[in-house]
């Protein structure tokens, strides 16, 4: 993208591109519904103010629009130099990943995060990005980048998740974690470090995701509403919690990935904990 290139969400557009018969056969209060739920026009005046401006500098706009207030605990845990993986928990969908990069930037001048590939049409952000599949199976090219970010000197940012956390047993906390962040930090030397996120969307998001699960519906539709659930947390405080480093010679022969993936969630939670 150029800085003459204004990007600018088009609800309307994007069904038209994907399914133009669809588009014709669609009424107008849905599209002005999903036009309010994404919050089109609060975003697009957001890149608009914005126009040129990437990477951190985007990071900042965003924290600045939405007047967030960030609270950092046990950073000094985190070592001046080295490379790592911070593996966090993923409890909002979105703010809080801009706000890790925020607080990461201060100590380290390089870092990428791995991200769900569709989230590359973010422009502004895409060049703190590795795209990752969820959906299907890596492309080579998806594959090279992320084994060039992880034997790279950058810091690798993570939610192992990769979804977002629901409620479960009446705690907000994430699905299973992925086993593929612990082979890659095996394989390529990097310490873990934990990291636990406060924060929580609102009922009505779990409430819905409960619902869609209980009648069986795979399309996780909860998710059309994670920017309102965003623009809810204008104004909010974000609460971060650095555990210590995890070497990578831990995730010995005694548990295998997936186990020890589980180790580090659990690790990650008790940090809340550690910190009250």
């Amino acid at each position: 993208m150029t800085e003459s290139e204004l990007l600018q969400i088009d609800v309307e557009g994007v069904i038209r591109a994907k399914n133009p018969k669809l588009a014709k056969r669609v009424p107008g209060f849905i599209i002005r519904y999903l036009k309010r739920i994404i919050h089109q026009n609060e975003i697009n005046e957001l890149l608009k103010n914005n126009r040129g401006v990437t990477g951190l500098d985007f990071v900042n706009a965003c924290i600045n629009h939405m007047e967030l207030k960030i609270e950092v605990k046990g950073f000094e845990n985190v070592p001046e130099s080295g490379r790592f993986v911070f593996a966090a928990n993923h409890p909002l969908g979105g703010l809080e990943s801009i706000v890790l990069m925020k607080v990461v930037s201060s100590k380290f001048s390089g870092f990428v995060f791995v991200v769900n590939d569709i989230l590359m049409a973010l422009k502004p952000l895409a060049v703190l990005f590795v795209p990752v599949n969820k959906h299907g199976s890596q492309s080579r090219e998806s594959i090279n980048k992320i084994n060039d970010a992880y034997t790279s000197n950058k810091q690798i940012l993570y939610f192992p998740a990769g979804l977002v956390s629901r409620k479960i047993k009446g705690k907000i906390v994430d699905l299973a974690w992925q086993k593929s962040f612990v082979s890659k930090a095996i394989e390529t030397e990097r310490d873990v470090i934990p990291v636990y996120i406060e924060g929580r969307n609102s009922r009505f998001f779990y409430n819905l995701a409960r619902l869609r699960k209980f009648f069986g519906i795979k399309s996780n539709i909860e998710m059309l509403y994670l920017v309102d659930e965003t623009v809810k947390q204008r104004g909010k405080t974000i609460k971060l919690i650095f555990g210590k480093p995890v070497s990578y010679k831990t995730f010995d022969k005694t548990k295998n990935a997936a186990e020890w993936a589980a180790y580090l969630r659990d690790l990650t939670y008790s940090l809340k904990n550690s910190a009250e």
